[in-house]
């Protein structure tokens, strides 16, 4: 019930701030950008439209979502409530997601995609994936600029590899974990019991490591290291 409650207060912390209205406007932009494409085209366009933006919306704004938290002081009400990392954490992947799968769906469809739950499926990992990403970044920052410089050298790593298999499926390539992801989302993976299998491990591995940040940033809220 609690995670409920969270979930349901990030929804409405994201659209409080524009999230679904700046989304839906993308969404409108990216399906008329798609039927500019050719038939043959589309289904490798949306691949690149839907991997590079919405499945990565966690790490692009997940910056100015804890800034604003901090400076609201919702973190520091969360930090001595009976609310725990793994519960904000959840909540975040979870809110996020919904946005990502939506608009990913859309495009999906508009492209004529034709395997719908594989894309559901492999865009809600992805996007928790880089929300988990996004949250062990905002951990260490003081400003948005510095949140940019961070990310920058996490979107080349996380970007330029997947979209080079897209259109250079070698399969020595298939051992870079996200490779997987752009594999499932463009509907060309040979094996998605084992694609789905590298995301969830890496997913589970990203969730330690983000539980570990927010639980320090948590107790050193405020400028004093509790």
């Amino acid at each position: 019930m609690r995670l409920i409650s969270l979930v349901w207060g990030d929804i409405r912390f994201q659209f409080k701030y524009g999230f679904y209205f700046i989304y839906a406007i993308f969404s409108v932009l990216y399906i008329f950008l798609l039927f500019l494409f050719p038939e043959a085209w589309r289904a490798k366009a949306s691949a690149v439209m839907i991997y590079s933006d919405p499945a990565a919306l966690g790490l692009f704004f997940m910056g100015a979502i804890i800034l604003l938290e901090k400076s609201e002081r919702v973190l520091n009400a969360l930090a001595v409530s009976p609310v725990s990392v793994t519960e904000y954490i959840l909540a975040k992947v979870i809110s996020l997601a919904g946005i990502s799968v939506i608009v990913s769906v859309l495009l999906a469809i508009a492209a004529g995609g034709e395997n719908l739950t594989l894309i559901v499926i492999s865009v809600a990992l992805t996007s928790a994936i880089f929300t988990l990403l996004g949250l062990i970044s905002a951990t260490k920052i003081n400003s948005l600029n510095h949140y940019l410089f961070l990310i920058i050298p996490i979107e080349i790593v996380c970007m330029i590899p997947p979209l080079f298999f897209l259109f250079y499926p070698k399969e020595v390539l298939r051992i870079y974990p996200l490779n997987s992801a752009i594999s499932l989302i463009s509907g060309n993976s040979k094996i998605p019991a084992l694609d789905i299998t590298i995301l969830v491990l890496l997913l589970i591995i990203l969730f330690f490591f983000a539980r570990n940040a927010i639980s320090k940033m948590w107790r050193s809220l405020g400028g004093v290291k509790l």
